[in-house]
């Protein structure tokens, strides 16, 4: 497989225009070394699929297939043509998604390790585990990304965190954390977009348990979350401050950054372009 690189961009598929192919051409151009294709994307693939046409190397990355909205056997088949097609450039990350998701579906949102542990064994067993990434934030989850999986894709989680992930994992398994960033330092604006982003995750209890056991309590994850909860979650400032920000994930032990940019009105509606034109000149990428 193709390395990750230091640094990629993170954006849902919803964002992505119909003709991909401009944008894709650009983040490759700007230096990244993966696009990550997050928001739940549908199990063909088609997104993924579109993005490695329209470029020469970068790699691509799934961040994540929701388990529970997928069908195994389709997504195994997209994965196997997107695998002849594109070799060693595209990694499968999966995962098991939340209650919500699940019982909207009409699912009981039960033992979700022990489902995701069966999906990656059973339709997705034919699947080389060097290609395979998992959702991954407690330890158990984290040591079956170690045992089933190339390694794990954290979300919405501090730097300690990885840390910590490092070493439930080990040296060998990938460790690519997700980190949001707001460009610019006005505080006002920075905490107004990322608090419009993240006040649906204050109500999932798979991030809210986990972000209590790395500094923050429960007053700082109710309501629309505290200012400490969005400083923590959301790396803005200068472009030092937000360089050093996403580099304390890799001197944590992390072995590649996904970096999700937030705007003004949160998460953007269409793919942020000039902002990311803007993050590869503060990392140094800009060709």
């Amino acid at each position: 497989m193709k390395s990750l690189g230091r640094y990629g961009v993170w954006a849902p598929w919803q964002i992505w225009p119909d003709d991909v192919a401009d944008a894709a051409r650009e983040v490759e151009e700007l230096g990244f070394g993966t696009v990550w294709i997050g928001g739940s994307p549908r199990d063909d693939l088609r997104i993924v699929e579109a993005v490695l046409a329209a470029t020469r190397d970068i790699v691509v990355g799934t961040s994540i297939v929701d388990i529970w909205t997928s069908d195994g056997a389709r997504l195994a088949a997209s994965h196997e043509r997107i695998r002849r097609a594109f070799p060693g450039r595209f990694y499968l990350g999966v995962g098991s998604g939340h209650a919500p998701t699940a019982e909207a579906r009409g699912q009981a949102y039960t033992r979700p390790l022990s489902r995701l542990r069966e999906f990656l064994t059973g339709p997705l067993g034919a699947v080389p585990a060097s290609e395979l990434l998992i959702a991954a934030l407690g330890p158990r989850t984290l040591e079956t990304a170690a045992a089933l999986t190339a390694g794990a894709l954290p979300y919405l989680m501090p730097p300690a965190h990885t840390a910590t992930a490092r070493r439930i994992l080990g040296d060998g398994p990938l460790l690519a954390p997700e980190q949001k960033v707001f460009l610019g330092d006005d505080p006002v604006r920075a905490r107004a977009g990322g608090r419009r982003a993240l006040r649906p995750y204050l109500s999932l209890p798979n991030y809210t348990r986990q972000l209590a056991a790395f500094g923050l309590d429960e007053s700082d994850l109710t309501g629309d979350g505290t200012d400490r909860f969005l400083d923590s979650a959301v790396v803005w400032g200068t472009d030092d401050r937000v360089r050093a920000g996403i580099d304390a994930h890799l001197d944590a032990g992390a072995d590649h950054v996904a970096v999700q940019v937030l705007v003004d009105s949160g998460s953007p509606r269409s793919l942020p372009l000039t902002e990311w034109r803007q993050l590869a000149t503060l990392l140094g990428l800009s060709r």
